[in-house]
């Protein structure tokens, strides 16, 4: 079965929002073993959106378009749609009591005639009811090809999606294909090493894909397998999984849809461990990852965003003398802002990081992206340079994933000590 979507919004394309049901209805296919072929997006033009529809279904028994069902006059998607089908646009009885029915719901009885517009769909078409909101979907067949039309709104298409759209479509499918993937999310090479530590995994003749995708600073590995039995996609991917988790060992932070603020709060709940941290040029970044995850307060104790030298003195206790001989940018300094505050908090592990994120403040022995990460535990106190490169925003980004995963290969490795 060939599936295409079309997603329909002038905001779209001009960057105002990010598209993120093209990907919604990808991943829902796939977990039925459904994969699409394609993907469109257009402006609020009805030429080019029937345009869009013409070539799309030309080429694909399926068609799902999610977009430009609203009352204003740039919602132009349902008219699009009967010009390129040769249908009549009409009002739909159904569809107006609904829009009735939800507009007296959602604006606490007050009900706009404007809104009627969303009833005026394609004639010789089916209803695809909206639980949520007042635009019905609907879908029509055109020269072979389903076409399914739904709101933009994401919380109002995934429900349409799933209740209505994909259902229809599974119970149709045929051959059954069966698709499994997995993720492995990873943290530290770079792409290229991973492709090479993964060479020869993928046998795409054997129904076995490879994917990376890079997401600054990480990247996620996705395993694919297609058979047409769960028994036999499981059979394909179990041990890819384990190959791929033993050549990537401990880059690999997590499975699935974990991230690696998840899987550092498990580490510290499973371990009884607490922490403090004392941050500079990060200025509260990982403190704010550490407590958006919640329990974070059964493990955390406190931070402290110590910027200037004085406050490093203050609150953690470093010695003002080796923040000028050394400078607060050293390999010392960060040792005595982690001991420092692990002392002060009490904790088990004390972390410090201070730098030199940019635009300016570099040197030439010590440039922009100079970092300084330290660990103070029970068992030791580990201080380590490191030179990042990007923007301000990028090198205090990849500054807190690092200093995140210092905590989770601590933790792992005492674990299993």
């Amino acid at each position: 079965m060939r599936i295409s979507t079309l997603s329909v919004g002038d905001e779209l394309i001009c960057g105002q929002i990010t598209d993120t049901n093209a990907g919604t209805i990808a991943e829902a296919f796939l977990n039925q073993g459904l994969r699409l072929q394609r993907h469109m997006s257009v402006g609020d033009s009805e030429p080019d959106i029937i345009e869009a529809l013409l070539e799309l279904g030309r080429n694909s028994d399926v068609v799902i378009v999610t977009g430009g069902l609203g009352p204003t006059a740039d919602d132009l998607t349902a008219r699009a749609a009967a010009r390129a089908t040769g249908r009549r646009l009409v009002l739909n009885d159904h569809a107006k009591a609904h829009v009735r029915d939800m507009s007296g719901r959602l604006a606490s009885l007050i009900v706009c005639p404007l809104n009627d517009k969303q009833a005026m769909i394609p004639s010789k078409t089916t209803l695809i009811p909206n639980p949520t909101g007042t635009a019905c979907g609907f879908y029509l067949m055109n020269n072979g090809c389903f076409m399914f039309f739904l709101p933009g709104v994401p919380t109002e298409m995934v429900r349409m999606l799933h209740e209505s759209v994909l259902p229809y479509l599974v119970e149709r499918a045929t051959p059954k294909h069966v698709i499994r993937t997995e993720h492995l999310n990873v943290f530290g090479p770079c792409e290229a090493e991973v492709d090479e530590m993964l060479s020869g995994l993928a046998q795409p003749g054997q129904g076995l894909y490879l994917g990376i995708c890079v997401t600054f600073p990480w990247m996620r590995i996705t395993l694919r397998a297609e058979a047409d039995s769960d028994d036999k996609a499981a059979a394909l991917l179990a041990p890819a999984v384990l190959f791929a988790q033993e050549r990537l060992q401990e880059y690999v932070f997590s499975i699935g849809k974990i991230t690696v603020d998840e899987t550092v709060a498990a580490l510290f709940i499973q371990q009884g461990m607490t922490l403090a941290l004392a941050e500079s040029c990060t200025g509260g970044m990982i403190a704010q990852r550490i407590t958006s995850i919640s329990g974070s307060s059964r493990y955390f104790l406190e931070g402290a965003v110590t910027y200037s030298n004085a406050a490093k003195t203050r609150q953690l206790g470093v010695d003002a003398t080796l923040l000028v001989e050394k400078a607060a940018v050293s390999g010392e300094a960060a040792s005595a802002m982690a001991k420092g505050v692990r002392q002060a908090a009490g904790s088990d592990l004390g972390l410090a990081v201070t730098g030199i994120a940019g635009p300016d403040g570099g040197t030439i022995d010590k440039p922009v992206g100079t970092v300084f990460i330290s660990l103070a535990a029970p068992d030791g106190c580990w201080t380590k340079r490191f030179l990042f490169s990007g923007s301000r925003d990028e090198i205090r980004t990849i500054t807190a994933w690092t200093a995140l995963d210092w905590l989770r290969r601590y933790l792992v490795r005492r674990a299993a000590a």
